[in-house]
């Protein structure tokens, strides 16, 4: 328990010598009575770019109002977000793994110069999630994350569709299956109002994961955005941080080695994204927390997939909320002894505790009980081999093969790659890589939704493999290998790779390998020379020049 709950904020509101800032504070509407009570700041991510994001000025007004209920002064401030749904494909992606960094700087700077007694990041968009959570670890002031909420999905022809079907339909349109008035159809229909993608994509994955690590009050994230209960949710926030901050826990209290493991057996239980490697990665090393690819594999080894989801799986976000939330969730977690059960959540309650709680809906089929899994193990392995002696990342969800050997067909963009799908230059067995679109050489790892998707698409999902040093969508589904470390832009093998060269795909040995002898390998790399950088200034040459290797989760690293 903390005795002065103004410990940060009488800094800047207390005494003669703080009348200045005072009276610029009243000149907003702020009282004395309001600046004698804990300030409380609500970092905000809305912005009018996306509908993930855009309840959230309307969330912040209920929060605000549970906080001043609850006897503190809300001040509500707003960061970066960037779409990844509007941007994929073009070169506006690339801001979008290099804004998580800047959302965390923001929230820190906020932190530091207002000197808030306590915080709560409204987050939706994928890298408002880590993001927020990294500048609140960094700050270790009492704090959680609320999450906006799902999107509905959109109903087409009988059935439902999401953002991932839009750009499943561009492959197919490509392909010859679909012509353009249907794709046109499922465009106006996939996303019917507010909210994150509606999937087991990343947003829902790291909100998931933010209640299972313990960051997110359990219960609070599988609300879709357009429900009313969001209302309530919001309020009941605006009071819980009151209590949290009366308490004094901070992220750096939560964030142990066993919330890591717990945060990461989520991931493999619900068949969540592979972004939540880099993501956990980089927060991991906010909190001190010792976290390698290794145990992302070693986790997922052991924890079955339970969860029905897309973008392989048939049901969306929203009926994990109708079959009983993401406590249920936790309850086949600690159930199965796949979770720490005693690991603390911001509530003050442990995970246990919370999961002990859980009402399950009567015979839902969208979490499967324990023993009768989807399949045995998780859906994240690690792959190393001559290809990403660093490591590299794949999402499974069972029906994919686990072997494959193939021609290379080398590109050194996303969109020369997308070119030659749409224009039908790939055949069944190819092996798509793509190279230069890592941290440092994108720069930025661009998501390559639109290039998976064009694949599955025109119908080549079963048949046809992808390798690259970027990333993808929690909507990406096939055999499709990203995160390849070192990366080309650093001279990784993946920059040496040339058309037709034949490639290994071993996935029950985890292995990816160019079917090339060591000496080739060596004689290669030794002739290879970096491309130039793609920006020369500003906040894409900053990042180029500082970020580290997607197997440190694409952290920036002071040089």
């Amino acid at each position: 328990m903390s005795s002065d709950l103004k410990r940060h904020s009488r800094t800047i509101t207390d005494g003669r010598t703080r009348a200045g800032a005072r009276a610029m504070l009243k000149a907003i509407g702020f009282t004395d009575e309001d600046l004698a009570k804990p300030i409380i700041g609500i970092a905000n991510t809305w912005i009018e770019t996306m509908p993930c994001n855009i309840n959230l000025r309307a969330l912040a007004a209920r929060v605000k109002e549970g906080v001043r209920a609850a006897g503190g002064t809300p001040m509500e401030f707003n960061t970066v977000a960037i779409s990844d749904g509007v941007t994929m494909g073009t070169e506006g992606m690339k801001a979008s793994l290099i804004s998580r960094d800047l959302i965390a700087d923001s929230i820190e700077l906020m932190g530091r110069g207002y000197m808030f007694d306590a915080i709560i990041a409204l987050v939706a968009c994928d890298k408002t999630i880590p993001g927020a959570a990294m500048g609140l670890t960094r700050l270790n002031i009492p704090g959680f994350l609320l999450y906006g909420g799902s999107i509905a999905p959109g109903h087409w022809r009988g059935k439902e569709v999401t953002i991932q079907h839009v750009y499943e339909a561009i492959g197919a349109v490509a392909a010859g299956k679909m012509t353009d008035e249907e794709l046109k159809e499922i465009e106006d229909a996939a996303c019917p109002g507010p909210g994150a993608c509606g999937g087991q994509y990343t947003a829902n994955t790291m909100a998931t994961v933010m209640e299972i690590i313990g960051l997110s009050p359990i219960g609070t994230a599988a609300v879709p955005a357009a429900d009313p209960r969001k209302d309530s949710v919001g309020y009941r926030a605006g009071q819980l941080i009151m209590d949290v901050l009366q308490r004094d826990l901070k992220p750096r209290d939560i964030l142990t080695r066993a919330a890591f493991e717990n945060a990461i057996a989520s991931v493999a239980l619900t068949g969540g994204s592979t972004n939540a490697v880099l993501h956990l990665l980089a927060l991991a090393r906010e909190a001190g927390v010792p976290l390698t690819l290794d145990d992302f594999d070693a986790i997922s080894r052991r924890t079955p997939l339970c969860c029905d989801l897309m973008p392989s799986g048939k049901y969306s976000a929203i009926h994990v909320d109708q079959a009983g939330g993401i406590q249920v969730i936790a309850k086949r977690l600690v159930d199965g002894g796949f979770a720490h059960g005693d690991a603390i959540t911001v509530t003050g309650r442990t995970l246990a505790q919370e999961a002990a709680d859980a009402v399950e809906t009567p015979g839902q089929d969208v979490i499967r009980p324990l023993d009768n899994p989807i399949k045995p193990t998780g859906g994240l392995l690690v792959l190393r081999g001559n290809l990403a002696p660093e490591g590299s990342v794949v999402k499974l969800f069972g029906y994919e093969r686990t072997y494959h050997r193939g021609p290379a067909r080398v590109f050194d963009s996303e969109e020369a790659a997308m070119a030659a799908i749409v224009g039908g230059e790939i055949r069944p067995d190819d092996i798509v890589v793509i190279r230069y679109e890592g941290p440092r050489g994108g720069p930025g790892m661009r998501e390559m939704l639109g290039v998976t998707s064009a694949i599955v698409g025109a119908g080549l999902g079963q048949s046809v493999s992808l390798i690259t040093d970027g990333r993808f969508s929690g909507a990406t589904r096939g055999v499709m290998i990203g995160h390849v470390a070192p990366e080309a832009a650093r001279g990784g093998p993946l920059a040496i790779v040339r058309e037709g060269d034949e490639i290994e795909i071993n996935l029950d040995e985890r292995r990816v390998d160019l079917l090339l002898s060591e000496e080739e390998i060596a004689d290669r790399l030794l002739a290879w020379q970096p491309p130039a950088p793609r920006f020369e200034w500003g906040a894409m040459a900053r990042y180029s020049a500082l970020v580290s290797s997607a197997s440190e989760g694409a952290v920036l690293v002071t040089p």
